[in-house]
């Protein structure tokens, strides 16, 4: 019996240590130096939602509208720090852990001049619960999470838009 204990705590201090969120990323690293911060929070979306239309032009200057997907989500996060600071390698082990740590699908890595830019989502098959992009250079090191009830096919037709 001991050892089933011993075992399940083991088990669930392993689960815990990877269940970290996008909000217990941004409460740890948001107040150290070196680290720019922007959260935003739910109710700023619902006031932000409530606009008739939120656009933004894609590279041909057609007009996107964000709004749908904006009325769904409940938090973001903006974390930038410095490459080469003790805070950055922290947190990029952090962000891994988080990543391994939920079912996180990779939607697109792109490298360009030393950059490296990853899109991650995370859901079911017709939602978008989390949507992750860590960007890293020379100089920064950037976590950018959008949290919410996203439908994942409009979301798919707007980041098609978008990169027009």
């Amino acid at each position: 019996m001991k050892k089933i204990f011993t075992l399940m705590t083991a088990l669930f201090l392993a689960v815990s240590a990877f269940a970290q969120s996008a909000k217990e990323l941004y409460n740890k690293y948001s107040d150290l130096n070196g680290v720019s911060a922007v959260y935003v929070s739910p109710a700023m979306f619902r006031m932000i939602g409530k606009l008739p239309d939120v656009d933004m032009e894609n590279s041909q200057g057609e007009k996107v509208n964000l709004t749908p997907i904006i009325n769904t989500l409940s938090g973001f996060y903006l974390l930038e720090v410095e490459e080469n600071s003790s805070a950055a390698v922290q947190l990029q082990a952090d962000v891994k852990k988080l990543l391994d740590g939920k079912k996180f699908e990779l939607l697109f890595e792109a490298k360009e001049d030393g950059e490296t830019t990853r899109l991650f989502t995370a859901g079911d098959g017709k939602k978008v619960s989390s949507l992750i992009l860590i960007s890293r250079d020379a100089e920064d090191f950037t976590f950018m999470s959008l949290e919410g009830n996203m439908d994942r096919d409009e979301l798919e037709n707007i980041l098609a838009e978008a990169a027009k």
